[in-house]
């Protein structure tokens, strides 16, 4: 299979050669040196970073829900939501600074998939196990705790977007 752009022609589709041309002259290798001043200009935002904020804004969310309610289980409940990401961003952060994922972009990108699909399980089990280990589980907290340590991940994007 191709990565060639179409043109629609009716029912058809067929080939576009100029506008796969154009695609193609558009885009410039960059030397080891331009990579470098790139990778500089544009630095990367440590996975780390991200889990460390997300286990802090946690904790001061479950601060705030048992200030504004005065119920420690509402607490418990939150800082278990947030538990939820930040175990399992912990584990994918661990897999993917490993020396392996970094060898070869092949093994990169299925070492990505990989921890991604562990995330996700270990996330379904916490999820599912909660009401076993909270005692008593207040599933609204316990989804704002959730919620409020996965949006972390938009801070990290503005982190990386802003420009000293």
């Amino acid at each position: 299979m191709t990565d060639r752009p179409l043109r629609h022609l009716g029912r058809s589709a067929v080939w576009d050669e100029d506008a796969d041309e154009a695609a193609t002259a558009s885009f410039k290798r960059l030397s080891r040196e331009e990579a470098a001043a790139l990778r500089a200009q544009e630095p990367p935002v440590s996975p780390w970073r991200v889990v460390a904020v997300q286990a802090v804004v946690g904790v001061v969310a479950a601060l705030i829900g048992w200030a504004l309610t005065g119920r420690s289980e509402v607490a418990w409940s939150m800082l278990y939501g947030a538990a939820t990401v930040v175990v399992p961003a912990a584990l994918m952060a661990r897999g993917m600074t490993s020396r392996l994922s970094s060898m070869a972009p092949g093994a990169s990108a299925v070492s990505f998939m990989l921890w991604e699909f562990v995330k996700m399980a270990v996330s379904l089990v916490m999820l599912v196990v909660a009401g076993k280990i909270v005692q008593p589980l207040v599933w609204p907290a316990l989804l704002v705790g959730l919620v409020v340590c996965i949006k972390v991940y938009w801070v990290a994007l503005l982190w990386r977007g802003r420009k000293s």
